[in-house]
């Protein structure tokens, strides 16, 4: 549950929006109150609060607090607070992981954000359009539910004093003239950062605080999504004591498909057809994404060039979250008959029927040659160019070895 929903109400989204829909409605309030399109003093001060409810929640571990906590926990004033004035004790702890003197000391930042875990779903174009669900099983630490995550029995627990309940202490140590730092496990809790009686450590886990579960979750492939798109558990990743639980995340990895090619909500087909079907029309059944067969249909007389395109409307992906569907664009490729298809008879027939052959002329007293045309044989004439390009460059070599402004001399 949100505690506060004032920023998405600035950026105009759901307390659920996703990261794209949070960018795509900062771009919006943003384009309408900014100070170049909008020079009040009321949309200036409105777009400083839209710019800084996107930097909020823009990033995952603020948006996490201030989901939790409010605006107070950014601020300084809740639990989760990441307000506060920095001394030098939290400056050099941002370089050295620690206190300066080994025992907490600072302002306190809130509280820290455990790690998200990544897993990808793969999803084949139909899956995309039709949509899916996938059940899937995640082992994950989760706080020991006999103890909740104390390590011991209420009250017996208490933060270590020795390393302010870190884990882990700095020992300053004189090398000759430089004093330097180490950071080392503390002796006193051995890393735990608490003291437990051995007598009162939870039976469960053993004074671990965590234990493993294994946990299904429901992927839904919704129709319409996109490759790199990502499917999101908030709070679904491991558990440890005093730590913002992180996400699961699915990023879905779609695969290539033999037929058809995607461009966003856009389908892409190739079809080849004969040459008298480009000429005289016909029929093309082509299997779409969706299970059906779709017929089309070139009518007698429309002539369909090699790499035409042509498009059927409403038959490309769904439109994700939005309703609808993209377009469906068919991409022709001719089909040529081969050599000596048919008989001169016949193809004196097609002189009559085609359009008439296009006159070409030669200027007169122009010198004229007559070729013939070969089959094109890759290994042979490409080779032969190869060897051509060699010995250009070889001559180039040669000339520029001759030195600048060196001249052959005449006899």
């Amino acid at each position: 549950m949100v505690k506060d929903t004032k920023f998405y109400d600035l950026l105009g989204v759901s307390a659920t929006a996703s990261d794209t829909e949070i960018k795509k409605g900062y771009r919006k309030a943003a384009l309408k109150y900014h100070p170049d399109k909008n020079p009040s003093e009321e949309a200036a001060e409105k777009f400083k609060e839209i710019s800084s409810a996107y930097e909020v929640l823009s990033d995952s571990q603020k948006r996490e607090i201030y989901d939790t906590y409010g605006e107070e926990g950014l601020s300084g004033g809740g639990p989760g607070g990441m307000g506060g004035g920095m001394g030098a004790d939290d400056i050099f702890s941002q370089f050295f992981g620690g206190g300066m003197f080994g025992g907490g000391g600072g302002a306190s930042r809130g509280p820290q954000r455990g790690a998200d875990i990544k897993h990808s779903i793969s999803a084949t174009l139909e899956e995309l359009y039709k949509g899916r669900t996938a059940k899937l099983a995640l082992n994950k630490t989760v706080l020991c539910k006999g103890c909740e995550g104390r390590g011991g029995k209420a009250g017996a627990v208490s933060k270590c004093s020795s390393c302010g309940g870190r884990g882990i202490k700095f020992v300053t140590r004189q090398m000759g003239p430089m004093l330097q730092r180490f950071q080392t496990t503390c002796d006193v809790c051995s890393g735990s950062g608490d003291i437990i009686d051995p007598k009162d450590r939870c039976k469960t886990c053993n004074g671990k605080k965590t234990q493993s579960e294994r946990k299904i979750l429901q992927v839904h492939v919704d129709p319409g999504m996109k490759n790199g798109q990502r499917i999101v558990f908030k709070g679904e990743a491991d558990q440890e004591p005093d730590v913002i639980t992180g996400d699961v995340i699915f990023v879905v990895d779609e695969k290539p498909h033999s037929t058809f090619k995607r461009k966003g909500d856009d389908l892409i087909y190739e079809a080849e057809i004969d040459l008298l079907t480009a000429l005289a029309g016909g029929e093309l059944n082509i299997k779409h994404v969706s299970g059906e067969y779709l017929k089309v249909s070139i009518i007698p007389g429309e002539i369909i060039s090699p790499g035409q395109i042509k498009v059927i409307e409403n038959k490309g992906m769904p439109i994700y979250k939005l309703g609808g569907y993209g377009n469906m664009f068919i991409k022709f490729t001719i089909k040529f008959p081969s050599d000596n298809f048919t008989s001169e008879e016949n193809l004196k027939k097609l002189e009559s029927i085609l359009p008439p052959r296009r006159k070409e002329t030669i200027p007169k007293g122009s010198q004229v040659e007559e070729v013939t045309l070969s089959e094109y044989d890759e290994s042979k004439h490409e080779s032969s160019r190869r060897r051509q390009q060699a010995h250009y460059d070889d001559s180039e070599d040669d000339d520029e070895g001759a030195g600048p402004g060196v001249q052959c001399a005449s006899q």
